[in-house]
């Protein structure tokens, strides 16, 4: 650290435009520029202090006896700052990580608390949520100050239950660290973030973080009961002293009895030792049912009774484009949309509704651009084998060539249609529903906007399919 006289820190930001007088700078170091370019900006507008890598100070024209904090893990001492700046964070605090299943299951957690008659919140994909803030967010795991600063906001206005998703992308960047959290758990891996991430090895060794590093010794670790990563999973979690809750079908806490799927949902049967009950839930799917003994198993991480527990998880309502029934085609066909814009998500979201399709399968995706291309082949090609009818259209573009994406996705299910423009893929699919089909609107989910060309302009999918269906019955949406 540069010396120079102390001084009092009024605020925190990573971005020399949110700089005010007073502030630190975190210059940090990233993959589009590097922020030791925007220092003198800072300090212009008023920077008292600047966090940022070993060497850097040497390179910054003189700036007055200006403090320069040098760091070899600039991250995550900014995240630590954040972390001592906004003090206050809800009293309990669970994460979880994985490919797949995180936003159903913070979500199932903040519900069963809430039932439990906890001031409960949640925060992730779908944003901030408790009884008196409902908040988006840009990024599933915000940077650490918008993260701590939530944190406070939260603990504030009386929330001492959160349930939060922690991102790989966040891991990595060590967003998380500093947050005090109790319990945590892991849902699933499969193939995302490669356009991100160096490999799968390194994809996995994120969302490790979470477990050896995150969650303090001692903590409490939710696992699943069969992973191809369980042994490796186990190991670290007893290396660093967690206690172990396991979930699924063969597992000693919190165990799948039974599992019968219902025309519009499933009943689970679910055991926590010898307590038992009998759950009719409005979710379709076994992964569903995974997300919720995974939520019941970091609730009762908490020290919760299993009885009150399992009463409250009988309550669960389907979360915001997780196999949403978003509406159903006047001659009997059902309209679901789903987040699923993965390959392992859109094969488990077609999986889970074949057994309620008497009919015929029907899909309606794409995949968005900026991402991943080798997911997007394989993805039509799952489409071509779990549906009987493919409708590739576009995601989020992005600044990519929309037609050229669809291709890349066509060459997997050459068979498919191809319709560009989503609204019309969309009335399309809808139109051709008979009495027993099931339409699924993959890839959106929750969104509320497409975005094409670096503009987001509205749109939502359960919304359009409302009003395709309000078209054919001839009424307003």
């Amino acid at each position: 650290m540069r010396q120079g006289s102390e001084r009092e820190i009024a605020g925190l930001t990573a971005d020399s435009r949110e700089v005010r007088p007073g502030f630190l700078f975190a210059a940090l170091p990233g993959s589009q520029t590097d922020g030791a370019r925007f220092i003198r900006d800072a300090v212009d507008r008023g920077a008292v202090a600047v966090l940022a890598p070993p060497g850097v100070a040497g390179q910054v024209p003189d700036l007055g006896g200006l403090p320069i904090i040098e760091d070899e893990q600039p991250r995550r001492r900014l995240s630590l700052m954040a972390a001592r700046f906004y003090v206050r964070q809800p009293e309990t605090i669970v994460a979880v990580t994985g490919t797949a299943g995180k936003s159903s299951v913070v979500d199932f957690v903040r519900q069963i608390w809430t039932a439990l008659g906890r001031s409960a919140g949640s925060l992730g994909t779908l944003g901030v949520q408790s009884a008196a803030i409902q908040r988006k967010l840009i990024h599933t795991t915000p940077d650490p100050v918008a993260l701590h600063r939530a944190l406070r906001e939260l603990a504030d206005d009386g929330v001492d239950h959160l349930a939060l998703e922690a991102s790989s992308h966040g891991l990595d960047q060590q967003r998380l660290d500093g947050v005090r959290i109790g319990a945590a758990a892991f849902t699933n891996l499969s193939r995302d973030h490669l356009d991100y991430h160096a490999d799968a090895e390194d994809y996995l060794r994120a969302k490790l973080r979470l477990f050896d590093t995150v969650l303090a010794p001692g903590g409490t670790a939710v696992l699943p009961s069969q992973s191809s990563h369980r042994e490796q999973l186990v190991a670290l979690c007893r290396a660093r002293g967690h206690r172990l809750l396991s979930y699924g079908q063969d597992a000693a806490e919190v165990r799948q009895l039974k599992r019968r799927p219902l025309t519009d949902g499933q009943l689970l049967t679910v055991g926590v030792g010898e307590t038992q009950a009998d759950l009719r839930l409005p979710l379709i799917g076994d992964f569903q049912a995974l997300n919720v003994l995974c939520a019941i198993a970091l609730v009762l991480a908490g020290g919760e009774a299993a009885a009150a527990v399992l009463a409250a998880a009988g309550g669960l309502r389907g979360v915001r484009g997780r196999l949403e029934l978003a509406a159903s085609h006047p001659g009997g066909g059902r309209i679901y949309v789903d987040y699923s814009h993965k390959p392992e998500a859109l094969r488990n979201a077609l999986a889970a509704l074949r057994p309620h399709t008497a009919g015929r399968l029907v899909v309606v995706f794409g995949c968005g651009g900026d991402r991943d291309r080798g997911k997007r082949p394989e993805m039509g090609r799952i489409a071509a084998e779990l549906a009987d009818r493919v409708i590739v259209t576009d995601d989020n573009p992005r600044t990519e060539d929309a037609a050229a994406i669809r291709a890349e996705v066509l060459a997997g299910c050459p068979e498919a249609e191809e319709i560009g423009d989503r609204a019309a893929a969309i009335q399309a699919g809808i139109g051709g529903l008979a009495a027993d089909d099931i339409l699924l609107l993959a890839g959106k989910g929750h969104e509320q906007g497409q975005d094409v060309a670096g503009v987001v302009r509205p749109f939502d999918d359960a919304e359009v399919a409302r009003q395709a269906v309000a078209d054919i019955s001839g009424g307003a949406s």
